[in-house]
């Protein structure tokens, strides 16, 4: 992928537009120029704006296959223990769509609980925030958090907690995000 690079797209793409959480259609023919790919989404700039284009519509934009992938509810069931550090992995791979630095590395998770389930599952519970409390993009980073935990091996639910105290700041960043965002 050649970032910045002028893409026309092959057919209509539902996105949502960044930092505002509208959702848009980028139609079949427009000019956009990917800005970001990371965490199975693509950060596109069209017509001056953001948009955050699902990795299901990668074929819409010249890459994957142009197989559309069915969601389906699948009720899980878990065959052993979580591993914590496989969650805080998983949550390394979802990013802020206008930061180029996963959530955990950016600070916007405090907390990971593992707990069993009456019914003999595992559930994963994160308190996390934002940063910034009106980031319209927030549902869709959170519903990416319960998406990817939820592909945790043994993971049978997934409860996410938005909070906002302590409010964000750049100091909960790790250093490896302030290196990589040049405030060293």
């Amino acid at each position: 992928m050649a970032t910045g690079q002028m893409i026309t797209t092959t057919r209509d793409i539902d996105a949502i537009l960044i930092p505002l959480g509208t959702p848009v259609i980028i139609p079949e023919g427009a000019q956009v120029a990917i800005t970001q790919e990371l965490g199975g989404t693509y950060t596109v700039s069209v017509n001056g704006n953001l948009a955050r284009v699902e990795g299901k519509d990668a074929d819409a934009l010249g890459f994957g296959d142009g197989e559309m992938s069915e969601e389906t509810e699948e009720v899980k069931t878990a065959n052993g223990p979580v591993e914590e550090t496989a969650v805080w992995d998983a949550l390394k791979t979802v990013f802020d769509p206008e930061i180029p630095v996963d959530i955990v590395n950016l600070g916007l998770v405090y907390d990971v609980h593992i707990v069993d389930t009456d019914e003999g599952g595992n559930a994963v519970e994160i308190t996390m925030t934002l940063t910034a409390p009106g980031c319209g993009m927030g549902p869709f980073i959170v519903d990416d958090v319960r998406a990817k935990t939820l592909d945790v091996e043994n993971v049978t639910d997934v409860n996410v907690e938005l909070v906002f105290e302590p409010p964000w700041d750049r100091a909960m960043m790790s250093d490896e995000a302030k290196l990589q965002l040049g405030m060293f």
